[in-house]
């Protein structure tokens, strides 16, 4: 990273400008150009200095109060395809796999899901374990209560 990189994440670290043209905005505020700063962002991200790009949305205000982290004990060996499988489902926001923490904790797959119901949070739930199906060897959910992180990068 040279200073620019660094001018670059300090610009972003609280989001990008919300405008239509984002990249045009810190373009202007950096002194360089636009295509400039888009082809540092890509490549700080090819590189893993960023992960991502994306939209945090506050689920609350859009009034998804059910935003549950659904844990799963899935054997290990058909983890990954049916993780890619609970992942394409249209009200999974992300899906991962972890390592179990036995005897205490033995769920290694996670699924993000978000309602406006608890009606609706169960039916996503239970859509989940149909996908796992015999897989499935037992779940829970934790229902987060409020947002505890919402934030970019802070620079030190």
């Amino acid at each position: 990273m040279d200073d620019t990189d660094r001018r670059i994440m300090h610009a972003t670290q609280a989001g990008l400008p919300l405008v239509s043209e984002p990249y045009q905005v810190l373009a202007e505020q950096l002194g360089i150009g636009k295509d400039e700063v888009m082809q540092r962002l890509a490549a700080m991200q090819k590189n893993g200095i960023i992960r991502r790009i994306a939209a945090v949305p506050n689920h609350y205000r859009l009034g998804y109060r059910f935003n549950g982290m659904t844990v799963w004990d899935v054997a290990d060996e058909p983890i990954d395809a049916l993780g890619f499988k609970v992942g394409q489902l249209p009200f999974v926001s992300h899906c991962y796999r972890r390592p179990r923490h036995l005897p205490e904790w033995p769920y290694n797959l996670f699924a993000m899901v978000h309602a406006k119901t608890q009606a609706e949070a169960d039916a996503q739930i239970r859509r989940i374990a149909e996908v796992l199906a015999e897989n499935n060897r037992g779940c829970d959910v934790l229902y987060s209560t409020k947002i505890l992180k919402k934030t970019g990068f802070r620079s030190g």
